[in-house]
């Protein structure tokens, strides 16, 4: 029963892992054991948003339809960890989420919206209750006027490097047989005589040579390529899958102030993820995160006029340097060193720049118009005439916007499960292409 993701990033990936996981019948020979292939059109891998994503995880800070998913995922991220020294190799690691707002606005103010819902950060879902905190991180430059709040309780956020969990989820599922396609993409599907899919047809981008791939189950994992990979293969299909890119700049630095790695001994807090709106001037909500090797993210400046390229290496004509340049003029202001004698920082007062440039980034988000991820088979009445074999079916696992780091394992145990036929440990009847998840507005 060959089973193709299309799509290697986190979430395909994820995916892949899981099902590599089941145990093969001893009785089976290699030839008719289960078949699973990863397609990927990248030269590089987890070159959009799983390798530049900032890797927060939240237990909680997920609408109903959602949060069996974000807590299920939350303990596949611990458990994994726990079992294959995560702290270490993916720097997995428990925090504290703050929100830095004006002390004009009082306790529990100027947290920032959702990001979905108002473009600003997604401070706003998370569902503590907040409380004053005196200090910061050592890293946070003291702001004129402003407060910290704890918004998250003691164990329901975490970090990881997205990265480097990116590449052990894949590196685990090629050792257990995974085949990758890499640079390769779908180009059609081969049915049978009464329009049942039997394979699908691979192109090798490098060598433009075609090859056809028996399939019984198909996953479309594709992030932002979603919609385009589906309306491909699937033509005459009346479904509509409202996906849409959220462009994101992003650095990743290095601070004299923050010196933590996994070897040194664990603060009583871990990482920090820090949400503001601050300052107001930038016109946009910043977002910093404090990860293992003593890096510090920052990401908030996101745009939706930048299309889905035909592929992932395309996105970089895109780039702006004038959109860096407010990143970057933010970053010194909120991270940077006060000048000598100076307490805060203030309006108008550029902190010095001693921090170093590791990274700096431009990756497309995958966003649900309705706010949360499809999830699901997706039901032969929307595949516009084409059936799926027995035993087989066709699968999305697309749109997961800023949470696809933090619901990937999840994601990826679910549709395991689902590919099998095994009901999920979860319910995620919300999130099919079609259902009540389709109803639910931003």
């Amino acid at each position: 029963m060959p089973t193709i993701i299309l799509g290697g990033g986190i979430i395909g990936a994820s995916i892949a892992y899981y099902l590599s996981l089941q145990p093969q019948p001893s009785s089976q020979s290699s030839s008719e054991r289960e078949e699973i292939h990863i397609i990927e059109s990248s030269h590089t891998l987890f070159s959009s948003a799983s390798g530049y994503a900032a890797g927060f995880l939240a237990k909680d800070w997920f609408e109903p339809s959602l949060l069996p998913l974000g807590e299920y995922s939350f303990g596949l991220h611990e458990s994994l960890a726990k079992e294959h020294g995560g702290d270490k190799k993916w720097g997995f690691m428990k925090g504290t989420a703050l929100s830095l707002g004006s002390t004009d606005a009082g306790v529990g103010g100027a947290r920032g919206d959702d990001w979905l819902r108002s473009g600003t950060s997604r401070a706003e879902t998370a569902t503590s209750s907040p409380a004053i905190v005196e200090e910061g991180p050592t890293w946070l430059t003291r702001q004129a006027g402003t407060a910290l709040e704890r918004i998250s309780d003691r164990g329901t956020v975490a970090q990881v490097d997205p990265l480097r969990l990116s590449h052990f989820l894949l590196d685990k599922a090629l050792s257990q047989g995974v085949k990758l396609h890499q640079p390769s993409t779908a180009t059609s599907l081969i049915t049978s005589a009464s329009g049942t899919i039997t394979a699908v047809k691979i192109l090798n981008i490098n060598t433009k040579e075609e090859s056809t791939l028996q399939c019984t189950n198909l996953i479309i994992a594709s992030g932002s390529w979603t919609p385009r990979v589906f309306s491909t293969l699937f033509p005459d299909s009346s479904a509509k899958m409202p996906i849409y890119p959220l462009a994101g700049y992003s650095l990743v630095i290095r601070s004299p102030r923050y010196t933590y790695t996994s070897e040194h001994e664990k603060e009583a807090e871990g990482s920090h993820a820090v949400f503001t709106t601050h300052p107001p001037t930038a016109g946009f909500a910043p977002e910093m995160f404090s990860r293992e090797g003593s890096e510090i993210y920052i990401a908030g400046l996101n745009s939706t006029r930048i299309p889905v390229p035909e592929r992932v290496e395309d996105l970089q004509k895109y780039w702006d340097e004038e959109e860096m340049d407010r990143l970057k003029d933010v970053t010194i202001r909120l991270m940077g060193k006060l000048p000598a004698g100076q307490k805060e920082s203030t309006d108008g007062v550029l902190n010095e720049n001693d921090l170093t440039i590791l990274r700096e980034g431009l990756c497309l988000r995958p966003v649900s118009e309705r706010g949360v991820p499809f999830v699901g088979r997706v039901e032969e009445s929307d595949l516009g005439g084409i059936k799926s074999c027995k035993g087989g079916g066709i699968f999305v696992a697309a749109g997961h916007g800023p949470w696809g780091i933090s619901l990937a394992l999840g994601t990826g145990a679910v549709m395991a499960d689902l590919v099998r036929g095994v009901k999920p440990s979860v319910d995620v009847s919300g999130l099919g292409l079609g259902g009540k998840a389709r109803r639910a507005k931003l």
